[in-house]
């Protein structure tokens, strides 16, 4: 049961290292690939670091988006599918460091239970 605790913030990280990837991006590649070994450590600061990560990476897909879709409104195509696709790459990644809220995350890393 664990690992499906893991397994939005490593899916979040290959999906933005994809992106960086496509990009031509080596460093934030490298960088989104590397970050889900973190979770290895079990130290405080890993779920802060993730969650930081993963909301720059959620901010970096709504960017991609509103880009791609001028880009797709000039050249006159439609936006539904890149909207509906990025629109949910956008909010899975956003919605992800909230697995380090879950009791067995806590536990992992010593964060206590706040009220």
């Amino acid at each position: 049961m664990k690992v499906l605790a893991f397994l939005p913030v490593v899916i979040s990280s290959l999906l933005a290292a994809a992106h960086f990837s496509r990009s031509g991006s080596l460093l934030l590649t490298a960088a989104s690939i590397a970050l889900p070994f973190l979770m290895i450590v079990r130290h405080r600061f890993v779920p802060r670091l993730l969650t930081l990560f993963l909301l720059l990476a959620g901010l970096e897909w709504l960017r991609t988006l509103y880009i791609l879709t001028g880009l797709y409104q000039e050249a006159g195509l439609s936006v539904t599918r890149l909207t509906v696709i990025l629109g949910a790459v956008s909010l899975v990644t956003l919605l992800s460091p909230l697995v380090f809220r879950t009791e067995i995350m806590r536990l992992r890393y010593g964060r206590e239970k706040h009220a």
